[in-house]
């Protein structure tokens, strides 16, 4: 239980009906979620106003409401805090409720249009090794040391993620290393979250469904660097054009890492092989099982955090060698016949490219068969550009469904081929049933070929019409392999 006053640290406000001498044992900004005592949220989001459920609020026992704007019925028993935006004060007032338990830790935060979930697992997973007790917080599993705790966002929401961070605290972890989305920067879900240190991987085409514009992306990925304080410290890619943008009003010192560009942490890819890569990042050598240059980009970045965090280069490297990618990041399994299978959440446009550019830098006479869907009710501006990727730089391609959600995956498909040639259309097969296309896939590979499963990595799921069906890409080319 806390006093809402004492909740209200750090927060501008616009005025506060009522005595905030008001104990509070919960806080929500979902009305479905109140409880008697609670604290409730109105935001304004994009698919509803948290305004038009303040009456329901009240009714389930609500004592105070921080809204932005005041209802025009005030009722004398309730507190009333206006503010200028209800998410922002919601971050903040969500890590003060849990007497800010980032504060109590070192936290990372990643974010990029790719490699976030590889950067902050490596992370993760390094620190455990030399000892360390950790927290993660991604894409694919939220942990607290070995306990894992299932992930529905990215980020998660403010209250959410200080209800998470506050475990990890009492768990006594030393270190936290976490995605941070557009989506949730843009909503302030990390707003009140002290943050140590950031990475920049990259920039490039996705969600702009939601964003609009590059540009508006672009600024939504440069909050995380506008709010770090002088002691922390950013860590961005030099090759990658944005970098500069995004530090331009930093006041964190920046430190830049780079495999193309001059930088503080200069890395060079040795030998790319399907058993691993070499890379030297200055006067330091690592090997690494990962593969592909983008995973050179994602190893170096790591070292250069660790480093900035202040341990020892040697004892990075020798922990990091034997790192492994995270779940559904160029997994790949082989058949007896030497046929290979890849599976990897490669779902953009700049991503999916990386991912079939490393599969013919290791390839010798092989053939590269792609199955590629794109999610429905999310950007369709690269639905076509997806496909002309996979055609340009496959053998042979299946277009098929990949989470379809509430749109016909027939149309999805169509508006992925619409823009390819007569010469890409000539190596592209459609075929709606996801299991069905990976199943073809096979059935063209010869023996060594190399088939690439790209879109969904991790997800253990197939979202359609609003129902998630069990669907495991790794899952299903295992039982094929086994099989045929």
């Amino acid at each position: 239980m806390k006093l809402l006053q004492d909740i209200l640290y750090k927060v501008r406000l616009e005025g506060v009906v009522g005595n905030t001498n008001v104990a509070v044992e919960s806080i929500t900004s979902d009305s479905r979620a109140v409880r008697p005592m609670a604290l409730f949220f109105a935001v304004k989001g994009l698919q509803s106003d948290g305004h038009l459920f303040i009456a329901k609020a009240i009714e389930l026992g609500a004592a105070a409401i921080v809204c932005q704007d005041l209802p025009e019925r005030l009722e004398e028993s309730i507190v009333y805090v206006q503010v200028a935006d209800t998410s922002k004060a919601l971050g903040i007032m969500a890590a003060n409720f849990h007497e800010n338990p980032s504060e109590k830790m070192k936290v990372l935060a990643v974010t990029g249009t790719n490699g976030k979930t590889t950067v902050a697992t490596l992370l993760f997973r390094l620190y455990r090794s030399m000892g360390f007790k950790c927290g993660l917080l991604s894409t694919v599993v939220n942990r607290i040391n070995e306990v894992e705790i299932p992930s529905t966002h990215t980020t998660p929401d403010a209250v959410a993620l200080n209800d998470l961070l506050a475990r990890m605290q009492r768990e006594g972890c030393t270190h936290v290393f976490m995605e941070a989305s557009s989506h949730a920067l843009h909503q302030n879900r990390m707003a009140g979250v002290h943050i140590d240190g950031a990475i920049f991987t990259n920039l490039s085409h996705d969600h702009l469904d939601y964003h609009g514009s590059m540009n508006e992306y672009i600024k939504a990925k440069k909050i995380l660097f506008d709010q770090l304080g002088a002691n922390a410290y950013a860590i961005v890619n030099a090759d990658d054009r944005y970098h500069d943008a995004l530090v331009s009003a930093c006041k964190a010192r920046v430190r830049t890492y780079a495999l193309h560009t001059m930088a503080d942490y200069k890395a060079k890819l040795i030998e790319n092989t399907l058993q691993g890569i070499q890379i030297n990042i200055d006067r330091f050598e690592l090997h690494s099982p990962l593969i592909g240059e983008f995973n050179a980009y994602n190893l170096t970045s790591v070292f250069a955090a660790a480093v900035e965090l202040g341990t020892d280069p040697t004892t990075v490297l020798v922990h990091l060698s034997s790192l492994g990618a995270p779940e559904g990041r160029f997994q790949y399994i082989r058949k007896q016949d030497g046929t290979i299978a890849i599976v990897d959440y490669a779902h953009t446009p700049d991503a999916l490219e990386n991912v079939l550019n490393t599969i013919q830098s290791v390839r010798g006479q092989e053939e590269i068969i792609s199955v590629v869907g794109c999610g429905g009710d999310r950007d369709r501006t690269k639905r076509p550009i997806m496909a002309s990727i996979a055609a340009n730089k496959s053998d042979r391609v299946i277009v098929t469904s990949d989470n379809p959600r509430s749109e016909d995956p027939k149309s999805i498909i169509q508006e992925m081929v619409s823009g390819l040639d007569p010469i890409q259309k000539k190596k592209v097969l459609s075929v709606t049933d996801r299991r069905e296309a990976i199943e073809v896939a096979c059935s063209l590979a010869k023996p060594g070929d190399i088939i690439l499963i790209a879109g969904k990595g991790h997800e253990k799921y197939q979202e359609i019409s609003g129902v998630k069906y069990p669907f495991d890409d790794l899952q299903i080319i295992a039982e094929l392999f086994q099989t045929n």
